[in-house]
């Protein structure tokens, strides 16, 4: 299944790596990445593929959004059709 995985929150080191490095980890493919940084402000938009994951899509939704709020960032992991829903308005 294709999901998207969106970050946001004021730069910092170490953001794409532990991201990516929990994604690797539990077998996600990164499809597509745009990252930006605008004053101090990091936006990271992913296209993944959860479908070889060991773990359930709840399980790494957790794990995201744990990472996330330990390093003061907002992760949200969405299943890409209703990320594309959510964009159309």
């Amino acid at each position: 299944m294709k999901s998207v995985v969106k970050i946001t929150g004021e730069d910092k080191i170490g953001i794409i790596a532990k991201i990516t490095g929990i994604l690797a980890a539990n077998k996600v493919n990164i499809l597509d990445i745009n990252q930006t940084v605008k004053k101090d402000f990091f936006t990271m938009v992913m296209l993944v593929d959860t479908s070889k994951t060991s773990i359930s899509y709840v399980e790494l939704k957790n794990k995201l959004e744990k990472t996330g709020k330990d390093m003061n960032l907002s992760v949200i992991l969405q299943r890409e059709d209703i990320f594309n829903k959510l964009n159309e308005l």
